[in-house]
Order: structure tokens, then sequence, then C-alpha cells
């Protein structure tokens, strides 16, 4: 039996690397003998950097930036010498993990310190830059990074506006004086929400980054108020393009502010990690895929969602498993997966599952193997 593994992280519990691990050892309990391949992806989130330099031949760069609060950090980017190439994850220096739980406002937040990173590759000669978005602190709709790069954001009374997303609303004028010459620059995506709107990235993303309602509304309508700006002042009116609200509207800032082009998260590692030339290589059985919670959001985009459909093109079963299933609706109808395996203990608490993820993995799927054997022929 041939089973293909690629899981994302559980975010604050396991790496990919250690999800992997445990489902091997979990197959093994049950199928000695199955042979197993395992590919290390992200969607462009947190993990975006560890996914490509697992297969580009790349060179790891510290630089000096700030956190999303514009505390001094030192941040990585990768660098492709011989394509000319930079890779930047956006969780680096404007993630959500960088800050504690009470440090989390997306009202104050900026990805300033994630266009420190894209200028310093800019400075290296680099002619191409992928940066990964998702796990961000921020609702700023890219203008932190737009600073970064010579943007200046001014009130009514010409003003200069610090690039937090409660300044949004007052933006009423954009000074273009960019600093480099246009390159190219990709946003490597793990959504496709709107920029604004009930589906857009203040509603959607801003509560699980510490957002109150209150915060919420008057994200979006500055949101809406810098589309309105980019349009009058940039001419750009990106703002109901699937993907512009990731990361806090990220994307439609680099779009607006950087030319930047669209990749879907998942078609991209998918694409570099060459999955698509091993399935036509080789015939798979089972493909395990997996991330700590599966929600609504999955449904936007993410990473499982991805691989759900690699597996149905391919006529492949694919199965998730999850720390916590908290899917509204049938999870397995709506991804496209034969089945979702929630591996959480409901009795337990959340600190609990977290510190025994691997065991209750692994055990998750010895049950599910066994149960199945006539589906998989076993």
């Amino acid at each position: 039996m041939n089973i293909l593994l690629v899981p994302d992280k559980f975010k604050g519990s396991l790496s990919g690397e250690e999800v992997i691990s445990a489902l091997k050892n979990g197959i093994a309990k049950v199928l000695p003998k199955a042979h197993v391949v395992d590919r290390i992806i992200s969607d462009g989130g947190d993990g975006f950097l560890d996914a490509v330099a697992k297969y580009v031949n790349v060179e790891e760069v510290m630089v000096s930036t700030e956190d999303p609060l514009g505390r001094s950090i030192v941040a990585p980017l990768l660098i492709d010498s011989q394509n000319s190439t930079a890779y930047i994850e956006l969780a680096k220096a404007s993630g959500i993990a960088l800050l504690k739980i009470t440090e989390r406002s997306t009202l104050k937040t900026s990805t300033k310190g994630t266009g420190i990173l894209i200028a310093a590759a800019i400075e290296r000669g680099i002619e191409k830059i992928y940066v990964g978005l998702g796990g961000s602190a921020t609702t700023d709709g890219g203008i932190g990074i737009a600073e970064a790069l010579g943007y200046t954001f001014l009130d009514t009374l010409g003003n200069q506006l610090a690039p937090i997303g409660e300044n949004l609303k007052a933006i009423d004028k954009i000074v273009r004086q960019s600093k480099f010459n246009p390159i190219e620059i990709c946003a490597v995506n793990d959504v496709n929400n709107p920029l604004f709107g009930i589906t857009g990235a203040a509603y959607v993303y801003g509560p699980q980054k510490g957002a109150s309602q209150e915060a919420v509304n008057e994200l979006d309508e500055g949101l809406q108020n810098l589309a309105t700006v980019v349009k009058t002042d940039l001419n750009k009116n990106g703002a109901d393009i699937p993907g512009a609200g990731a990361a806090g509207g990220t994307a439609f800032g680099l779009q607006a502010f950087m030319e930047a082009q669209f990749i879907n998260g998942i078609d991209f590692i998918i694409n570099i990690s060459k999955i698509e030339e091993l399935l036509n290589k080789k015939k798979f059985d089972l493909i395990i895929t997996g991330e700590g919670k599966i929600d609504d959001q999955t449904t936007h985009g993410k990473l499982i969602q991805g691989i759900a459909k690699l597996g149905n093109n391919y006529k492949i079963p694919t199965i998730a498993v999850c720390g916590a299933n908290a899917m509204s609706t049938s999870t397995e109808t709506i991804l496209g997966l034969t089945e979702v395996i929630e591996v959480q203990d409901r009795n337990q608490s959340l600190v609990y599952n977290m510190a025994n993820a691997t065991t209750l993995i692994e055990n998750a799927i010895v049950t599910f193997l066994k149960h199945n054997k006539k589906l998989f022929k076993i």
C-alpha cells in the first residue's frame, strides 16, 4: 500500500515534520509494510520558508527589521541567487505568533517589518520576490509595507499617518516617493477573501487577531476608505479580487503599491514540491493531509481544500486529520474529502490536547486504518 502524507502544521502544537512523524508511527502499527512518502508544504502562511527551503536551493539571510508593534527584531529571508529570487514569510516579521495574547490589537499593528524585508531583498539586486501571506497580526491593508518602500499616507490636514490599522479611515492622500525600481512581486495567498465586507479581511479574520466587534467595524470602514483613496490617487481597483483580503489586506496593498500578482499558496507549493509529478509516476492508495483546526475558513482556499482537490483529480481517497473540527456544515461534502478525523479528546482541556497531539494523531490513524481495511483493501 502506498500512502502520501502532505499535512500542514498543527499551529502552536506540532510542526509539519512532527505531524508527519506521528502519522508514520500510527501507520506503521497497522501497516508495517506500507510505503509512505511525505512532502513538507505550506499554503503561504506560517512555515512558508521551511517548505520552500526543502525544494529550492536557497541561502538564509538575517535582516534587522521590526515586529508588528514596531519593536526591533531580526527576521530571515531566503535568497535563490542563481535565479535572482527571494522568498519572504510575512509571519516572520508581522506575524501574530510574535505577540503575546495581551498585545494583539489590529488597530495598532503594522506590516512595516515585512516591508523592510522586501526592501532588503531589493537592495540585494533581487528581480523577483515571493511573499508568503498568512499568520499575520495585522489588518493594515499593506500600508506598513508601502511606507517601508517609500509611500507616505496623509490625512485631510496633510499630516503623515503612522501605517497602522486605526489610521486607515483617516487616509486622505497617498504620496508616492518610491525608493526602488519596480520588480516582480508575487503574493502567495492562503485565502480567497476580498478586502472588505462581511467576507473581507476585518470581519473574517479580525476577531482571531484580538479585534473587538467595534474594532472590526472600524477596520472594515478603514479598508473601504483605503480602497477609495487608492482608486483615486493610484488608479487601482483591486479590492474585490479574490485573495485581496489575505493577511489583513496585505495582498491588496502589494497589488496596489507594488503591482503584485496573486498566486494560490497551495498551488505554488504543489508546483515547487513536484507533488503532481510524483502522483503521475506512482499510484497511491491514500493521501493524508491535515492541520490543527478545520473551520469555515478552510473553504476559503486553505491547504486542506487544495489537497482534497488534488486527491479528487487523481481519484485517490483523501482524509484529513485535525485537532478540532469546527466546520458548521458537513466537512467532507464541502471540502471533497473521504473523511475528516478529529483527534482531540473532548473530555480534556485544550492545553492537554496540544501537549499530547503526537499521541492523539497516532491513535486516531491506528483506529481509522483498522476500521477501514475494506475501503483500502488492506
